[in-house]
């Protein structure tokens, strides 16, 4: 089974409410060999939610205490996002998963490309708490771009 964020299936849950709708990841669900996830509403949050990022590191650092994820108004959320990413942990263990498609820049799921913390459009490589959780637990996550590149 395939897991993917349920913004790219066109769910409307991203911190502004909107989806980030990738048509083969929609087709994956509708087939029902894709499951949607997202690690925020697992986490606790709401659709609208404050944006927020990443400050002094990425996920692997969050896991290990060295980082925080902040909102723009600077009110810590680190431990929702360890909560969300936990709760997806869970699930891609519960249904075998061998794929994990999660959109990229996110606090959460970003699978090689975040933003640095400083809420000014800014990017550098590094992984989202979910991804880098999963992927310490030895499972493959892609983002939608790789994805796309592939050839599911």
């Amino acid at each position: 089974m395939i897991l993917v964020s349920s913004c790219l299936a066109g769910l409307k849950v991203r911190y502004n409410g909107t989806d980030s709708l990738d048509e083969r990841i929609n087709k994956l669900v509708r087939e029902k060999k894709a499951v949607t996830i997202c690690p925020e509403l697992l986490g606790g949050f709401s659709t609208p939610r404050e944006p927020a990022e990443i400050v002094g590191g990425d996920g692997e650092d969050v896991l290990d205490g060295k980082a925080r994820v902040v909102e723009k108004s600077g009110n810590d959320v680190t431990e929702l996002y360890i909560k969300g990413a936990y709760a997806a942990l869970e699930k891609a263990i519960k249904l075998n998963t061998s794929l994990v498609v999660l959109k990229e820049n996110s606090p959460s799921c970003g699978s090689s490309i975040i933003y640095n913390g400083e809420f000014k459009g800014k990017k550098i490589v590094g992984n989202g708490v979910t991804s880098a959780l999963l992927k310490r637990n030895g499972i493959k996550v892609i983002s939608e771009v790789q994805f796309a590149e592939s050839c599911f």
